[in-house]
């Protein structure tokens, strides 16, 4: 009964320190420069098209399309892949991870989401370096160091994810709340909501959330993609708009 309860309360502490590690690398405060993006909102914000800005009522449509037609079939597959890329003990497949490290460059379309997926995937790597001790493979950081691969954030986060020991699908819910969560913040700043009513949005998109990321799991390289031809364009105006109060 002993070795029983002692193997129970070992099985628990594991569940729970990975879950803590999720909690962590999606907390707003880690320090990888995300809470400088909008990733397009700004735009939609400062929008002069006929039917006018954005509205509040028009934030869990939006974050919704954000969620489920763009970050978790790019993002979220690519960070499956990486995870599915990372063995236990760190030993990576890294033909895999730079396939899909490339195929998410491919896919971003704006210069901005293209930049910030970089600069913030170094930052990530850099971070993991000091504050997990070298967990994500040094290998992957030398061929980021030489420009032979981006070091997109969510592809580092999938192999850091795998080598903290958290399972796949909660490594892409993290992400993709991560995600939601920094949108939600970005539309409090711009003056579309209120923090009350974004508590609200996060509330409504959790299951497409968790419906996203469950999908995402087992896709593979050639699976990373998204349709999101608004958002992209919104994301490019923003490139060149005059005032910016955000990175992307």
């Amino acid at each position: 009964m002993a070795h029983t309860a002692h193997a129970s309360r070992s099985g628990s502490q594991a569940r729970l320190t990975s879950h803590l590690s999720v909690l962590q690398l999606s907390d707003s405060a880690f320090p990888t420069g995300r809470y400088t993006l909008s990733y397009g909102l700004e735009s939609f914000a400062q929008s002069d098209e006929p039917a006018g800005p954005i509205r509040p009522s028009m934030l869990v449509a939006l974050l919704t399309d954000c969620v489920r037609f763009g970050v978790a079939p790019s993002d979220g597959v690519a960070l499956a892949c990486a995870h599915r890329a990372t063995s236990p003990d760190g030993v990576l497949d890294l033909d895999l991870v730079m396939r899909a490290d490339h195929r998410l460059t491919a896919v971003k379309l704006p210069r901005e989401a293209r930049e910030a997926s970089t600069r913030t995937g170094r930052a990530l790597l850099s971070t993991a370096a000091v504050a997990f001790r070298g967990t994500v493979g040094r290998d992957y950081a030398e061929l980021v160091e030489a420009g032979r691969t981006p070091g997109n954030h969510a592809v580092v986060l999938g192999m850091l994810s795998a080598s903290l020991g958290v399972p796949c699908p909660e490594a892409v819910a993290g992400e993709l709340y991560a995600f939601a969560a920094g949108w939600v913040a970005a539309a409090v700043r711009l003056a579309l909501t209120d923090h009350r009513t974004a508590q609200g949005v996060l509330f409504h998109v959790r299951a497409v959330t968790a419906d996203a990321a469950l999908t995402a799991v087992d896709r593979d390289v050639a699976h990373i993609g998204g349709c999101t031809p608004l958002l992209d364009v919104m994301a490019m105006r923003h490139e060149t708009a005059e005032l910016r109060m955000f990175a992307s």
